[in-house]
């Protein structure tokens, strides 16, 4: 087989959620956009609901069919992006709670499906999406499910944005009776402060930063196509970006960027047989790695990019990039397994 092999641990995943739920005494819902951050919405929000969630966010409604198809028509399916036109049969068909960003979306719901739940989403400080505090009257939420805002720099706990954010969301929030959300990973490391009635952790999950105790989740393993021996002065791979400096062994790996290993690692990203790194020789191609195994005794079968010896967080450190990018980039040629 030529393809790489993406392992999915979801009793990690589902020790990750219970870990978040643990930090504060409200309730803890999954966000599960991006097909669960790459992993397969379906699979994770399954396991999650084992675990215990009961609330889960996508960003727009496509991606909520087939969660419904996994997940059955109880739980709460939640959508970020709130109601936009053209989503109207979707949000009755499959009894979605869009959380309204600008009284226009407002109107649109009320209009288009008056008896259809809906939260609010409102904007205090980050400039994104929600409802700007010059449009917000609390009668908004006279009948919403939740009214939630996002933090713009959660995962810098000293930042003066998260005090300046939960401020904003206090007074725009008092008095209200429905339930209150500003917390995803991030914000539920910040303290139960920020906690309110709902948090919704996302990337943390996953095994990612800012949950820095969450165990890895994703375990990607790369089969070795080809192997040759370089001289002194021989090149390898595009643009003869690596150059042997003494005779080397390169291995063929068989994964490139449109597995979502992108070519900003090129040249800087490490792999691993067993326990040994060994770097990552020249540019990353399109569907192919040419790594330096010199130093191995044994020609391996396969080697891994992501696992145990390297969190994702760390194998987006060498692209200059964030765990979140190299998660939702994995491409669809990988054979999928869960454990």
């Amino acid at each position: 087989m030529a393809t790489g092999t993406l392992s999915i641990d979801l009793t990690a995943l589902q020790s990750n959620w219970k870990a978040l739920d643990a930090l504060s005494a409200t309730e803890t819902a999954a966000v599960v956009k991006a097909d669960g951050y790459g992993l397969g919405a379906g699979r994770v929000a399954k396991a999650l609901a084992q675990a215990g969630a009961r609330q889960f966010f996508v960003a727009v409604v496509e991606e909520a069919a087939p969660l419904r198809a996994a997940l059955g028509p109880d739980p709460v399916i939640n959508i970020f992006s709130g109601h936009m036109a053209g989503d109207t049969q979707m949000i009755a068909d499959l009894n979605l709670i869009p959380m309204l960003n600008s009284p226009e979306q407002i109107a649109r719901h009320k209009q288009a499906l008056p008896h259809q739940p809906y939260g609010l989403q409102i904007d205090t400080g980050m400039n994104r999406l929600g409802i700007e505090a010059y449009d917000w009257s609390p009668e908004m939420a006279a009948e919403a499910t939740l009214v939630m805002s996002h933090l713009a720099c959660a995962d810098e706990p000293n930042h003066a944005a998260n005090d300046a954010q939960l401020k904003t969301f206090l007074s725009m929030t008092a008095g209200l009776l429905c339930h209150r959300s500003l917390a995803a990973t991030g914000g539920a490391l910040l303290g139960p402060d920020y906690h309110f009635d709902l948090t919704r952790p996302g990337i943390g999950l996953y095994g990612g930063l800012p949950f820095a105790a969450a165990q890895p989740v994703a375990t990607i393993d790369l089969p070795v196509i080809q192997t040759r021996t370089l001289q002194p002065g021989e090149s390898a791979g595009y643009g003869c970006a690596f150059i042997a400096e003494r005779e080397t062994t390169i291995a063929t790996v068989s994964a490139g960027y449109a597995d979502g290993l992108i070519r900003a690692m090129s040249g800087t990203a490490t792999l691993y047989a067993g326990d040994t790194p060994v770097p990552l020789a020249g540019r990353v191609s399109m569907d192919l790695l040419t790594v330096d195994i010199t130093d191995l005794d044994h020609t391996p079968e396969t080697l891994q990019i992501l696992g145990p010896h390297q969190t994702v967080d760390q194998l987006a450190d060498a692209a200059g990039t964030i765990g979140y990018e190299i998660l939702t980039s994995l491409g669809p040629r990988y054979k999928r397994i869960t454990k």
